[in-house]
């Protein structure tokens, strides 16, 4: 059976998308020191190349690639992490084989292409050996830690003291506190862990998103006056660093992002209303006024 005009728009879509994926894998593999990881990156290159002429003989045209999703998922992959970009962009690709299935009857062998996509992915799925993944679990402990406890914080604070300079003071100083006290007790628990992780990269990394987080809480802070404004920026900051991260997570390792975005916002809100709550007994008891 002839292909339609249809089902040859619908090919040289698919033609242009394995010829640019071709090109993003080639790109991404040159920047990855391990040799496993570039190997199978590599392989799926060559593959993606496979696809393209094979598409080609049935369109007869040489069509370039989209060279703005080239760099577009090229920057991704480095400043965010190879597997991020390359899942996102497989995401894309998940897509595109449903619409394979629409070409059946038309292209001989079509099931071979379905399959062949379905082994890219489980390709992908063995290649999480990354750094910045292996580690997520302690940027997890010091983005929800900071989130929680700080957000409580601000919220108590910003009622009894009634003072965006006070508010600001005393949230760095708990803030940087916290930040020590939770990178110290994550080199402590995973030098007694047998993993594969380095304690001193552990606490560095549960440090650095505590800080991080600390500093977008405060800033608020330390750019506006009014202290109610002020908690709702911090707030909405918070909600929006949870739903960031999980999206990052949920996509890089596969795992739910409705669940733990609702999770991990729900706990740092439910401290923050009921520190406020807490924050205007205590000044009404004690009858403070600043």
């Amino acid at each position: 059976m002839q292909p339609t005009q249809e089902a040859l728009l619908q090919l040289q879509t698919y033609q242009r998308t394995e010829i640019t994926e071709h090109h993003i894998y080639k790109r991404l593999a040159k920047t990855i020191n391990s040799k496993e990881n570039r190997e199978v990156l590599e392989k799926i290159a060559a593959d993606e190349l496979y696809h393209y002429q094979e598409w080609k003989k049935y369109t007869q045209l040489d069509i370039k690639p989209d060279m703005f999703m080239v760099w577009k998922y090229t920057l991704i992959g480095r400043l965010f992490g190879f597997t991020f970009g390359i899942k996102l962009m497989e995401r894309g690709e998940e897509k595109a084989q449903k619409n394979y299935s629409s070409l059946k009857g038309v292209i001989p062998n079509i099931d071979n292409w379905i399959k062949s996509e379905d082994e890219h992915e489980q390709l992908l799925i063995g290649m999480l050996d990354e750094e910045r993944l292996r580690y997520a679990g302690s940027v997890v402990l010091g983005l929800n830690d900071a989130l929680v406890e700080l957000t409580g914080a601000l919220a108590g604070l910003t009622l009894a003291l009634q003072n965006v300079k006070l508010i600001a003071l005393s949230g760095l100083i708990t803030g940087i506190a916290a930040a020590m006290s939770m990178a110290a007790s994550e080199y402590l628990s995973t030098r007694s862990e047998k993993t594969d992780k380095h304690p001193v990269r552990a606490a560095i990394y549960t440090g650095i998103a505590y800080i991080f987080t600390v500093f977008l809480l405060i800033l608020p802070y330390l750019l506006f006056k009014n202290y109610y404004l002020d908690l709702v920026w911090a707030l909405t900051t918070a909600v929006i660093i949870i739903a960031v991260f999980n999206y990052y997570i949920s996509v890089a390792k596969d795992e739910p992002f409705r669940e733990r975005f609702l999770e991990m916002a729900g706990l740092s809100l439910g401290v923050a209303t009921f520190s406020f709550i807490i924050g205007y007994f205590i000044r009404t008891w004690l009858g403070i006024e600043i």
